[in-house]
């Protein structure tokens, strides 16, 4: 699941004041969360208890409303990893964002491509 420990990290920014321009349940956010069956505050409120990543983890697998089997989460992960825009708005959006984070790249079209770069990015890399 490769979409939880970027969500994780912002919701620990949000808890702290400092996620800037990072949004906490976001659409992505929501993916993940509908799938596993956890309330995104419940999910904040455990975060500010001070969990770790693992402790969450443990955490995700026993509230969860939704209880995926391993074979459902890898089948669901596989597709996110894949998943590209889908509608006008969110194409519109993700080629903005594309546009303004590495306009020269040709090779990205999935969102979590997109963001992989965006992280690489912000941190200081070169798209």
């Amino acid at each position: 699941m490769l979409t939880l420990p970027r969500m994780l990290d912002k919701a620990r920014a949000t808890i702290a004041g400092k996620n800037g321009e990072f949004k906490y349940n976001c659409p992505l956010d929501e993916h993940f969360l509908q799938f596993a069956g956890i309330d995104p505050q419940a999910l904040q409120k455990e975060l500010a208890a001070g969990k770790g990543d693992g402790e969450i983890l443990e955490w995700i697998t026993a509230a969860s409303t939704t209880k995926p089997s391993a074979p459902e989460i890898a089948a669901w992960s596989s597709y996110q990893e894949q998943r590209c825009p889908a509608d006008l708005e969110s194409r519109n959006f993700f080629n903005d964002y594309h546009s303004k984070t590495a306009p020269k790249r040709e090779d990205i079209s999935t969102w979590f491509e997109l963001l992989d770069v965006d992280d690489f990015v912000t941190f200081g890399g070169q798209a």
